[in-house]
């Protein structure tokens, strides 16, 4: 037996409850640290990249998970782990507060527990489906657990930042115990029984060391070249992460409000781009994975580059910001659906191990990408005005994405049409 829909969307809660408890660590916590805290900027951004540097460790979690055929535990101990490093990361600023190096001490600890958890949950959960999900329904399979993602950052953030106002440390450390402990009990209950449930393909042989696995993946030259345009396209995704918000407001006169808005649109259309790719892909069969995840990056080099030309004339920004979150959404979207396809065709008992060395790419590339952009960017205005700055900044993003086209049509070699998913599966 294949994994059901329902099923499908019962582990799209288990990454809905991922994102409701990285927002805090990611976005509530930088926040603090700098406003309430004062430190510098740089702090907080350097904790974050430390939890994408331990998910470098992902192809041995995803190894792990495909030697012991024990997904679920993976899942559900990655999930405790992010719960507890979110809970001490908030602790850790508490501490800060009166004590700086103990806090930072404390808050490095988190930040390795947060990077262990998400990689350990996230991959096993991922590998999961790509052995799980039939091929047709993957894209939806990837669609409906980036939206519930979404979904769960969304709730998230707004709940809590009507909660957390006016600030206390105590009213912050039983806001993150909450969401940590409700994550932990939604991913629980989402995944408790599935995998018991499910036929997977037996591995072809007995278990051998996890080096050994890893380069029988990597001799593979589609596993290989699979890597190398996650890393270029996911470089590309977040070069903007860091910049769009003060772009808006340097060169466009954004308020805070107002920037912020503008960032919610750019989610809105990422929404929307994975919508359009798990219903006219997987619902309609019109289209393959790799002509949509090209269309993607090619519709988002366009859009960035209109982001980029619009500061030299002033121009409204919001649209284009719109079309590259869609374009970004697209291309995701069907990318994830294509790394399923490719860790579910490969040999049998090596999914995680795939879905691991990908998952490890992307997260390198989320660091590198969100402080190479910034980096660039205030290194460009000490010669440049902002808006050229920026610009070309926004130009080398939309060169990135040209490249991970190019890359795509040799790398992604899944049927121009997917299959159609068999009745009762």
């Amino acid at each position: 037996m294949m994994l059901s829909w329902v099923q499908i969307l019962r582990l799209g809660l288990v990454q809905a409850a991922l994102g409701s408890v990285i927002v805090l660590t990611t976005s509530t916590l930088n926040r603090l640290m700098v406003v309430e805290l004062g430190v510098a900027a740089a702090l907080p951004g350097l904790l974050v990249a430390l939890h994408y540097v331990v998910q470098m460790n992902r192809p041995n979690w995803g190894f792990r998970s495909d030697t012991t055929g024990q997904r679920t535990r993976y899942i559900l101990g990655g999930m405790t782990a992010l719960a507890l490093g979110a809970f001490t990361a908030a602790l850790g600023l508490v501490v800060m507060a009166q004590a700086f190096w103990p806090g930072l001490a404390l808050s490095i600890l988190a930040y390795i527990l947060i990077g262990s958890g998400v990689g350990a949950c996230g991959t096993a959960l991922l590998a999961l489906l790509a052995a799980g999900a039939a091929p047709a329904r993957r894209p939806a399979a990837a669609m409906s657990t980036w939206l519930l993602m979404i979904f769960g950052i969304a709730v998230t953030a707004g709940v809590v930042g009507s909660l957390i106002d006016p600030y206390t440390p105590g009213k912050l450390l039983r806001i993150v115990a909450t969401v940590g402990a409700l994550a932990v009990a939604v991913s629980t209950l989402a995944v408790w029984g599935i995998e018991r449930r499910v036929t997977f393909r037996a591995p072809e042989a007995a278990p051998e060391p996890f080096f050994k696995a890893l380069r029988e993946v990597w001799a593979d030259p589609r596993a290989r070249g699979f890597t190398a345009f996650v890393f270029l396209s996911m470089t590309a995704y977040f070069m903007q992460e860091l910049i769009l918000e003060p772009y808006a407001g340097l060169v466009f006169g954004f308020s805070p409000g107002e920037s912020t808005g503008l960032s919610g649109a750019q989610h809105g259309g990422v929404f929307a781009g994975m919508l359009t790719v798990g219903i006219v892909a997987s619902g309609l069969k019109i289209g393959g994975l790799r002509a949509w995840v090209i269309t993607g990056c090619l519709g988002s080099a366009i859009a960035v580059a209109s982001v980029a030309a619009l500061g030299q004339v002033g121009l409204n920004l919001t649209p284009a910001v719109v079309a590259m979150g869609f374009f970004n959404g697209m291309f995701s979207v069907a990318a994830i659906a294509s790394m399923m396809q490719l860790a579910g065709e490969g040999r049998p008992g090596r999914e995680g191990t795939r879905m691991g060395l990908w998952g490890a790419a992307q997260a390198i590339a989320a660091g590198f990408g969100g402080l190479a952009g910034a980096a660039a960017a205030d290194l460009l205005r000490l010669i440049l005005p902002a808006p050229q700055a920026f610009g070309l900044v926004f130009l080398v993003e939309a060169g990135l994405f040209l490249a991970a086209a190019a890359l795509a049509v040799q790398v992604i070699t899944a049927p121009s049409r997917l299959p159609v998913a068999v009745p009762g599966e």
